[in-house]
């Protein structure tokens, strides 16, 4: 049960959510909680649904039942230049860093601000090296996305996220593709700037270590449904068989090694079976079985 439903302090409540694409079930009513201020997490395995949620959140898609407000507006309700307002305060960081490479560092994180805002360009420069200061790549202003790391192009997608201000950020698999530098960067990035810019942050991430080392709270998915959550400690004490085969990545458990599948050796003799009655139909001999000693 959702403890933190009533919590009026919540920036984002996703309410009895259902959503499913074609015949497959992506979501059956789930109810989630983000907080004000806080770093909350989503986890669980690859194709449990963690990106489509964002994509909900964001109303790039519509569910089936069920409601998802943000700031108080039911985001699936509201016209399309109040849907586009209020996207500019939801910074987004894609998996892909998503850098337009055609263009510097600089005119990359100066691109929303050119867009979505009168500032004169003297204005924009400023806020520019400012966002840059503070991923650590103001010196990086002037490289083309081609020359940056991986880590670095992460870096300053993040810096674009934050270009305008927004009110929250969403993460896409921060973590994932990170050598360790990288990566431990990276988390210390989006801790500082959840804490010195006011922020809330959701970051999907499968990733364990990494993610419960920042993360507030934790919510845990699998099959279309919440299976944990709680603050790191309270997953980490999860009496859930399920929750802890996810945090500890161990190889078998609810989630089983092998695909579900009839009795090897009956397989095994089926296969056998079959291939000496397609033998016998084409009319070729069926070879004779080996004795051993």
């Amino acid at each position: 049960m959702n403890n933190r439903s009533h919590n009026t302090n919540n920036l984002v409540s996703v309410n009895n959510l259902t959503f499913s694409r074609g015949t497959r079930k992506i979501f059956d009513d789930i109810s989630l909680e983000f907080e004000r201020g806080k770093i909350t997490a989503i986890m669980g395995p690859s194709g449990t649904g963690k990106t489509t949620l964002l994509k909900l959140i964001g109303g790039q898609l519509f569910p089936q039942t069920g409601n998802i407000m943000v700031n108080g507006r039911d985001v699936h309700h509201l016209k399309r230049d109040e849907l586009y307002t209020l996207r500019k305060r939801m910074g987004m960081l894609f998996q892909s860093g998503a850098l337009l490479t055609d263009i510097t560092v600089f005119d990359n994180v100066a691109y929303p601000l050119r867009e979505h805002s009168h500032l004169p360009e003297s204005m924009i420069r400023s806020l520019v090296l400012m966002k840059l200061e503070a991923v650590g790549l103001r010196g990086a202003r002037d490289l083309m996305p081609n020359e940056l790391s991986g880590g670095m192009a992460r870096r300053v997608a993040l810096a674009r996220a934050i270009a305008l201000d927004p009110m929250m950020i969403m993460y896409d698999e921060p973590f994932t593709g990170q050598d360790p530098i990288s990566m431990g960067a990276l988390v210390h990035l989006i801790k500082s700037l959840n804490t010195t810019l006011s922020l809330t942050s959701i970051v999907v991430s499968h990733d364990v270590h990494e993610t419960a080392a920042i993360a507030d709270y934790i919510y845990v998915l699998s099959e279309g449904k919440v299976v944990g959550q709680g603050t790191p400690q309270e997953i980490k004490e999860s009496p859930s068989e399920w929750v802890q085969q996810f945090m500890n990545g161990a190889a078998d458990g609810p989630v089983h090694f092998h695909y579900p599948a009839k009795d090897y050796m009956d397989d095994l003799l089926h296969t056998e079976k079959t291939l000496f009655s397609r033998k016998r139909l084409i009319g070729e001999k069926p070879a004779k079985r080996r004795r051993y000693s």
